[in-house]
């Protein structure tokens, strides 16, 4: 397998407790690095995967299964052409 990077922006302006950290890991997010930065809240995952787009649809399901809601996916380029 694979690992992939990208962000997922999740939507409404949520801060970052200790409840949602909580969730988020036992949710199967225990991959990626949740933060906040102008009342945005991220979430920077490095997931293993068959493919990219399994990677994503992977770390959305656990975001949605803690109970947020995804806005976004970013990617840099880097991460489509060569993953790390």
């Amino acid at each position: 397998m694979t690992k992939y990077q990208f962000t997922l922006i999740l939507q409404g302006r949520l801060e970052l407790t200790e409840d949602i950290a909580d969730a988020l890991f036992e949710a199967g997010c225990d991959d990626g690095t949740p933060g906040t930065c102008e009342g945005v809240f991220s979430i920077d995952f490095h997931r293993e995967a068959e493919s990219l787009e399994q990677a994503i649809r992977s770390a959305i399901w656990d975001v949605k299964t803690a109970g947020c809601q995804v806005e976004r996916v970013e990617i840099g380029a880097e991460a489509i052409l060569q993953p790390v």
